[in-house]
This record gives C-alpha cells, structure tokens and sequence, in this order.
C-alpha cells in the first residue's frame, strides 16, 4: 500500500450504440485488475475531460470522435481501499457511430464488450459501479 495522499481525477467514457448498449473492456492492468470498466483514464494537465475522453477512447480503441460529441453526465468519489487509492471520476457519454473497435493497449485491456443494464459483467471497476447506481446514463 503506498502513503500517497494525492486525489487524481480520472475520466471515463461511456460508449453508447444505437441499441442502448455501451463499451466495456476487461481490465489487466495491476489497477482493477480482472474488473469491468469503460475506456478512461488521467487528466492531463490543462485538458478539458472531453478532449481526455477523446484522446483515452482513441488511444485504448482507435475510435477517434472529436472532443465537442462527448456530454459530461455526471461524476464518482471512488476510493479503492486496497490499493489505498482515491479518484474524483468524471464520467462523459458520447455516441457510438461506427469503426472497428480494437484493444490498442494489449498489457491494460483483454477485450472489448457491448452490454447493457441487464446483462452487466462482474465485477465492475469501482468508478463504474459507483456511476452506475446513480443511474445517471
């Protein structure tokens, strides 16, 4: 466990198709390793979360969407406590209009997915549980 008392903001985007399904990859990276998440990730210095949501969905899928189609839909405290982390989340939603989705960063992410509310996987990474029972989506 680390003493780093640091919060990093992180964004997550939420891929939405036109039957109502959104994105989720399979996470591997030592951070919620195993776990169900959207494509996201840090904040840059002196970004906006809507052109981090549109650089982290091209850097993890290869789908480039331009920064100004993604809607911020609300926002997560998620402190993972095993891993002694803590992370505002800022959760932005766009449409999904078609392009070949592929795993861009092999060592964090084992495949991609479309689910919907009702066949949810498990376990969900904590900032998209978290979102997803304020059902704000």
């Amino acid at each position: 466990m680390t003493n780093d008392k640091t919060v990093k903001v992180g964004v997550g985007v939420w891929l939405f198709n036109s039957k109502g399904w959104f994105l989720l990859g399979k996470r591997l990276s030592k951070h919620g390793n195993g776990t169900w998440a959207p494509p996201g990730g840090h904040l840059e210095f002196g970004e906006t979360p809507e052109q981090c949501a549109s650089r982290e969905l091209f850097e993890e899928t290869g789908l480039q969407i331009p920064a100004h189609k993604f809607k911020i839909c609300g926002v997560t405290n998620d402190f993972f406590k095993e891993e002694n982390k803590h992370y505002i989340t800022v959760h932005c939603r766009v449409s999904y209009d078609g392009g070949k989705i592929e795993v861009k960063e092999k060592d964090k992410c084992e495949t991609w997915k479309w689910f919907d509310f009702v066949t949810l996987p498990k376990p969900l990474f904590l900032s998209a549980a978290n979102f997803i029972k304020q059902k704000t989506l």
